[in-house]
């Protein structure tokens, strides 16, 4: 299949789709070395950093790569499948222990280095996850689970950590969607419209208080027994 040269924009793009159609479509099978930048260039009609930003591209995505002193070789015929679909295709119950390890660190992290602004967060999301509960929209099942995502959500920044946060934000519509189901089908608020309410509570105070060792057993706690429903639903 011929390269062909590319229309002006965008460029980045257009090198790394049709370098990425060469390996997808076997032209250029695992093990091959690809041609030389300049070849590249010369090929697809653009300069030297754009075929180097096409082949930067291609190796984030798992398909090539460089090796000092010999060039950049294919070594898969299929993209790397990205951490968030990854996500979305795992076992819920494989998401939640990881969670459960998370979280429950980032419990202890946050009794240690709160701020004020941090308590006032979580009292907020406290009081809002109780509101969702049994407030005039208490009957809504998505409100309620977001309000708790987003209580566990201020923990987690309260611990201070940017990578927990963001790992935290990889993890939230993933389990924002099962959580929904989980609740629905197993009808967790058919007897109770604020479940785990005390030991939220339980869990800001300990925050609040500074201590970590309760924060984190609690959290623990509470997440374990989420766990087993969602082990016993699979």
């Amino acid at each position: 299949m011929p390269l062909g040269s590319l229309r002006p924009s965008p460029l980045v793009e257009q090198a790394t789709e049709h370098l990425r159609e060469q390996i997808t479509q076997g032209e250029w099978p695992v093990g091959t070395r690809l041609p030389g930048e300049n070849a590249l260039a010369k090929a697809l009609g653009v300069g030297r950093s754009t075929v180097r930003e096409a082949l930067r591209a291609l190796a984030g995505a798992g398909l090539v790569q460089a090796r000092q002193g010999s060039g950049v070789y294919v070594i898969a015929t299929e993209p790397a499948e990205d951490w968030p679909a990854r996500l979305r295709r795992a076992a819920i119950t494989d998401v939640y222990e990881v969670r459960v390890m998370v979280e429950t660190r980032a419990a202890r992290l946050a009794a240690e280095r709160r701020t004020e602004e941090d308590v006032a967060a979580l009292e907020a999301a406290l009081a809002a996850r109780h509101a969702a509960a049994t407030g005039s929209d208490a009957g809504n099942d998505a409100a309620f689970v977001d309000a708790d995502i987003a209580l566990h959500a201020a923990v987690v920044a309260a611990a201070g950590n940017p990578v927990l946060t963001d790992l935290f934000a990889e993890f939230a519509p993933v389990l924002r969607e099962r959580l929904i189901d989980l609740v629905e089908l197993l009808g967790l608020r058919e007897h109770d419209p604020d479940p785990g309410h005390d030991s939220h509570a339980a869990l800001v105070d300990a925050v609040r208080r500074g201590d970590g060792p309760a924060a984190e057993a609690v959290l623990q706690a509470e997440l374990e027994r989420t766990l087993a429903h969602l082990r016993a639903r699979a």
